[in-house]
């Protein structure tokens, strides 16, 4: 077992099994009071020393060994290449994240000709899909380009503009794509697709080594064209959904990223451009606890990462 420096702060919980405890000893009539009341408990924390990259991969190994799930995340500084992972190669349900290798093979069939970005699509009622997304608000008959849809399907996890999408691609294309383009982990399926949060017999499936390799790439230029990547990247930097990776970004640092919520799963991958150097971070999680405890995990996950690249060496 490596030796770490762990410092101390204080956190503050409520209920649970101390609450239960101390009801117990107590008496009922005091449960409400207790729960109320913050009971202050010691939690160790990593300290991070922002000229050892090992500090900052037991930092975030710690804080993952506290998460009550699976996880799976990648680290990549790119201007030294050290990398932080465990379970890279772990498969998950993919949620919404299965719509970042959609934008980028449809850049492939772009420089196919397969699709054009310019095409004019008319939304109809039976295109509607539930769920994230505002396309599904549009009055029918709205005309959207496919550069539009794209753009929506990160942007805001469109639904509506990843089905249109997928209509005019085909399963059978994607997922051959995908594989040309170079995942090893990545699977999409119709059935993938339903927006139902029990457990379907073959779901949409990607890692996090799928994930860093395709934000690798396009970081350097090199997913379809020099031109593609630089188009996906900005896509990508137009997120809207901040609750987890960009929580806690610090002002002024920029963020290009995909999110994933669906059937206990909970994602966040992305590329951070900081004053200290630029790094990819991915953490996929699968999970018993809750989508807002899920999220507010990577968010610390992507923290522990800021205090490291911050230029204030904090």
């Amino acid at each position: 077992m490596r030796n770490v420096k762990v410092s101390v702060e204080k956190s503050v919980i409520y209920s649970g099994a101390i609450g239960i405890s101390l009801m117990v000893l107590l008496g009922g009539d005091c449960f409400h009071t207790l729960q109320a009341a913050p009971v202050v408990v010691q939690a160790p924390v990593i300290a991070i020393n922002p000229d050892d990259w090992q500090s900052l991969a037991d930092a975030v190994s710690a804080r993952a060994d506290q998460f009550g799930g699976t996880v799976g995340y990648i680290i990549k500084d790119f201007k030294t290449g050290k990398v932080a992972a465990v379970n890279g190669q772990q498969s998950f349900p993919s949620a919404s994240l299965i719509k970042f290798p959609i934008l980028c093979a449809a850049f492939q069939a772009v420089e196919e000709g397969k699709l054009y970005l310019s095409t004019p699509i008319t939304l109809q009622r039976a295109d509607k899909k539930s769920g994230s997304g505002v396309l599904k608000l549009s009055p029918v008959g709205s005309v959207y380009t496919n550069r539009e849809l794209l753009e929506y399907m990160i942007g805001h996890s469109d639904n509506t503009a990843a089905a249109l999408l997928v209509r005019q691609l085909g399963y059978d294309y994607l997922q051959k794509t995908f594989v040309r383009l170079g995942l090893q982990d990545t699977l999409i399926t119709p059935e993938g697709f339903k927006l139902t949060s029990q457990k379907v017999e073959e779901d949409n499936m990607t890692s996090p080594r799928d994930m860093a390799y395709l934000l690798e790439k396009i970081y350097k230029r090199e997913l379809v064209s020099a031109e593609a990547s630089d188009q996906m990247l900005d896509i990508l930097k137009h997120q809207h959904l901040r609750d987890r990776l960009p929580r806690f970004l610090p002002t002024g640092w920029e963020i290009a990223h995909k999110t994933g919520l669906l059937r206990r799963a909970c994602h966040d991958v992305g590329i951070v451009f900081s004053p200290k150097g630029d790094y990819m971070i991915c953490v996929l999680t699968s999970h018993d606890a809750t989508y807002k405890n899920a999220k507010r995990f990577i968010a610390s996950v992507a923290r522990i990462t800021y205090k490291y690249y911050s230029p204030a060496r904090a």
